[in-house]
């Protein structure tokens, strides 16, 4: 089963991430460049026990943003339309951030204005209680809490958002919750293959709603991190009515947050709205000073860099949720001296890699040279050098328990160009010198620049590649189908909490492979199979943490499903008239939530 190491009840190692992307760092404007020991700090930070709250943390409204005023619209520019707003279809950073903003969950990472954190009750009236040695968790819903036409959000409403998650239209979201409940890989569906919509429910043996307050989770292996995941948006309440319309719901959700959607024309524009049903008095983490929210798309880095850079007209009053500073422009903008005083920046331990479809790349040879000949270095360049990242050694980030300092198997850090002549000698060795390689890239500025870098590295070792331009809208949806027509590409992983558990089973379990999953690699090897199921069931989180590191060894050495290339961070410029900036542990850009106009 997917589940995650037992860990004590009350406190955990855990750094929140958002569903494919993690947290911490350092908010601010500094316009100086973070030396490594600054990383290492950063990183550490990260990997700090995040508590979770009582049920007084879990009361609102939240803390008031100092210098705060309501009123007033934020201008909002990003790069991609969003691809989904489901709820249970939500697993990337930029649909995190617009899920904090008009969807609800039981739990919640409170964040205070020194950075420290803690998981909260948000629909629920604390982080929830647990019984039974972990294996059973109870939840009590608040009063007053209610969708945006005003009706209230009851247990059945949460039975149904987790039920919902069986179905089969739902393929991008977190499967944690289910896998915990109903058994590991895709074998959970069985259990409910229509989900809730032909008025199956799980057996109340496993999801219990004793009354319209009470939700009870019961799980065969003792599990003290559901608080955590259950802060993913993909557990966000969603109503048990015929306004929930399945996989037409993705494009009119019924949102429960301080803001709701207005209008949405896809790959053009969003307008979020005060939500009048959202009770402050509910919820400790949200505001609602903004009237609501501009978004509109298409904005490459550069063009939103420009624009917050110049600071006129409605720039002024403009923020990205996601769009980090252009890496070409990084150095004007940190000698001008009104941008480089407007700056968010954080450590996000994202492990940018390139994927191997190791169905098509069979031949760990040619897998090993492809990684030899990865020019490292040249692409943290390409994405704004120390500030937009430091060349990985392996495929867990710095900020998971348990990190090996210095764990480096292909040399990268000694190499950080690549070795064209071991890669070029591997392909020889494999018979293949000349292969074709299909390699896919998004059109974004970043990852064109990124491409003609790789193109010629791999050239050089002798592979004749083929490059494919694919939408970064669907970027991810499109990598992740099991016949994605591709023998390379780029992806993204950090921790959904600062725990091995939350990479290695969802990224190389070949029991969880369909459409929609995160083993972008297709890895089905029965070694690593036998031992996620082996170590998920160590209660002891120092032993789980050693056995996830050796697992992760043998992953990269033995089996090498991607090559790792950075460690990513981020740096992000906002409008002179926005107040409340600062880094967002849960989204790991800038927080969403505290955000209003000065004037």
């Amino acid at each position: 089963m997917n589940a995650l190491s037992t860990r004590r009840a009350r406190a955990a190692i855990v750094a929140l991430a958002a569903g494919s992307l993690a947290l911490t760092g350092c908010s601010g404007g500094s316009g100086s460049d973070q030396d490594k020991s600054q990383t290492d700090k950063d990183a550490a930070a990260q990997a700090k026990a995040i508590p979770m709250g009582t049920a007084a943390d879990s009361v609102g409204p939240a803390v008031a943003v100092k210098g705060a005023h309501s009123g007033g619209t934020i201008r909002v520019y990003q790069r991609d339309s969003y691809n989904h707003l489901d709820p249970g279809q939500m697993y990337v950073s930029d649909m995190k951030a617009l899920s904090q903003l008009i969807f609800r969950g039981l739990t919640s990472f409170k964040q205070d204005d020194k950075g420290n954190a803690k998981v909260v009750g948000d629909l629920a009236t604390d982080a929830g209680q647990m019984s039974d040695g972990g294996k059973t968790w109870k939840y009590t819903l608040k009063d007053g809490i209610k969708f945006e036409d005003g009706t209230p959000i009851t247990s059945k409403d949460i039975r149904h958002s987790i039920e919902r998650l069986y179905s089969k239209f739902i393929t991008d979201g977190p499967t944690y919750v289910q896998q915990w409940l109903s058994g590991g890989g895709t074998t959970y569906r069985k259990a409910l293959p229509d989900g809730p919509y032909k008025g199956d429910h799980l057996p109340k043996n496993v999801l219990d709603t004793p009354d319209a307050k009470t939700i009870i989770f019961h799980f065969k292996q003792p599990n003290s991190q559901l608080p955590y995941a259950l802060t993913m948006p993909g557990y966000s309440a969603v109503p048990d009515s015929a306004k929930d319309t399945k996989d037409a719901y993705d494009v009119a959700p019924v949102c429960s947050g301080p803001y709701k959607i207005a209008s949405f024309k896809s790959g053009k524009a969003m307008q979020l709205v005060r939500n009048k049903n959202w009770d402050p008095k509910t919820d400790p983490m949200r505001h609602q000073y903004p009237d609501g929210y501009n978004i509109t798309f298409n904005h490459q880095a550069s063009d939103s860099t420009k624009r917050l850079m110049a600071d006129q007209g409605e720039a002024k009053n403009a923020i990205s949720f996601t769009n980090a500073v252009e890496p070409t422009l990084t150095k004007n903008v940190l000698d001008n001296p009104s941008a480089s005083k407007r700056l968010v920046q954080g450590y996000q331990p994202y492990v940018w890699q390139m994927n191997f479809n190791m169905d098509r790349l069979k031949d760990k040879k040619i897998r090993d040279a492809i990684t030899y000949a990865m020019p490292n270095q040249q692409i943290v360049r390409v994405n704004g050098g120390s500030y937009g990242g430091e060349i990985a050694g392996g495929l867990l980030a710095p900020t998971v328990a348990g990190y090996k300092k210095g764990y480096d198997p292909y040399g990268k850090l000694s190499h950080p160009n690549g070795e064209p002549e071991k890669a070029k000698k591997l392909l020889k060795e494999a018979g293949k010198s000349g292969m074709k390689l299909v390699y896919a890239y998004s059109n974004t500025e970043v990852r064109q620049k990124e491409a003609v870098v790789i193109e010629d590295a791999l050239t050089k070792a002798g592979f004749n590649v083929q490059k494919k331009e694919v939408d970064a809208a669907s970027w991810y949806e499109q990598m992740g189908k099991v016949k994605n027509g591709f023998d390379i590409y780029m992806t993204g992983w950090g921790q959904d909490w600062a725990d091995a558990s939350t990479v290695i089973p969802p990224s190389y379990d070949g029991t969880t492979i369909q459409d929609g999953s995160s083993n972008y690699s297709h890895v089905n090897d029965k070694h690593v199979n036998s031992e996620i199921a082996r170590i998920t069931k160590i209660t002891d989180v120092a032993k789980a943490t050693a056995e996830w590191q050796k697992l992760h060894q043998y992953i990269v050495e033995k089996v090498n499903p991607a090559a790792p290339v950075f460690y990513t961070k981020m740096l992000q410029l906002y409008g002179s008239n926005v107040g409340g900036t600062r880094y967002n542990l849960d989204v790991s850009y800038v927080d969403p939530n505290t955000l209003f106009l000065k004037k």
